[in-house]
This record gives C-alpha cells, structure tokens and sequence, in this order.
C-alpha cells in the first residue's frame, strides 16, 4: 500500500484552515460572551429599575400612611378638646343652677345656659363615639352618664316649686365625684396623645 503524505503546500494550507477556523471560533467565542454579558447588563438594569420602582412605591405608601395618621392624630386630638370642654362647661353650668336655686335667683338664666351647655356635650360626644379608642370610651362615657344623671336630679329639683335644702346639699356632695370623672376622662386623653401630666388627676382643676 502507498503512504500517503503530506506536502509543504499540503501543511501550510492545513495551518491555513486551523488559523482560520480558530480565528473565527474565537470571535464566535468573543461574541457569545459579548451577548451574554449585554444580555446579564441588561437583566441587572431591569432588576435594578423594578427594585426601584418598588421602592418609590413603597416611600409613597409610608408618606401616605403617615399623613393619614397625622390626620387622624389631628381630629383625635381635637375631638379630645371639644368634649374636654364641652364636658366641663356642661358640669358647671349644673353648678351654676345649682347656686341660683339656692340663691332664689337668676335660674331661669342659668337653666337656659345648661340646656345649652347639655346639647354642645351631647354632639361633642356623639362625635367622640366615633373616633376615640375604646379604652379612652370608657371613662368618657361614665363621665357622661354622670352629668346626664346629674342634669336630670337638678331638673327634678328645679321643677318643685321650693327647692329643700336637702336636695341641694345632696346634689352639690356629688359635684366633686363628676369632677373626679372628668379629671379620669382627660388623664386617659392625654396619656393616649402621650402628655404626661402625673398631676393631671387634681381634681380641683
């Protein structure tokens, strides 16, 4: 059998071939690099513009929550101030008639101010039903329930013809008791809002 061989043109031709075809796998190579580093550049841009979008969305929200938290915190509070006063304005006109019958004068004037002074707390309450927690509900409506009580007793008493002395004494000794519920329903509002007030109990204010 004849050896065949491979001559000098054969070899250079055949070292022509490996060159090219390494050069262009090479190149082949190169790009599908080139393509998969565009296609992991354009991956993590994606990721990074979703990442954020969510977090603009997320700032959002909280800027959202927060104004509406301000915003209840602003109603709250205010609702605390109107049945704060409305409440203590409605006590001491009861004590307001209670001195005039007691006097024999000026009661037609004081019972008009307290049927005023009782439908400005009644609304402040009905208001307070719906905003304030529950735990500060409970001592707003026991303050309420004793001024309503109270307000019907003095009606009672201003209704007979000559107030005894008795019922007046019996009314004014409970004076104090409504202020102490008053005094009960203001610390549960300002420790709600976070004022501290150790002293906000002396009844006497």
């Amino acid at each position: 059998m004849k050896e065949w061989t491979v001559g000098a043109g054969g070899t250079a031709l055949l070292v022509a071939v490996v060159g090219v075809a390494g050069t262009l796998g090479a190149a082949l190579l190169t790009q599908i690099r080139a393509d998969r580093t565009k296609r992991m550049e354009l991956q993590s841009a994606a990721t990074q513009r979703r990442e954020e979008r969510d977090h603009a969305e997320a700032l959002r929200a909280a800027e959202r929550t927060e104004r509406r938290t301000e915003a209840d915190e602003v109603l709250k509070r205010s609702c605390y101030i109107a049945l704060n006063t409305a409440s203590r304005q409605y006590l001491t006109a009861q004590v307001d008639l209670l001195y005039a019958l007691r006097k024999r004068t000026g009661a037609e004037a004081a019972m008009e101010g307290l049927e005023t002074r009782r439908v400005v707390h009644r609304e402040s309450y009905a208001e307070a039903q719906m905003i304030v927690p529950a735990a500060v509900l409970v001592g707003a409506g026991a303050a309420s329930r004793r001024l309503n009580a109270a307000y019907g007793e003095l009606k009672r008493i201003a209704a007979s013809s000559v107030p005894t002395s008795e019922d007046l004494s019996r009314f004014e000794d409970g004076v104090d008791g409504a202020w102490s519920l008053l005094a009960h329903m203001r610390q549960l509002m300002r420790d709600d809002l976070g004022v501290d007030a150790a002293s906000d109990l002396d009844v006497s204010a």
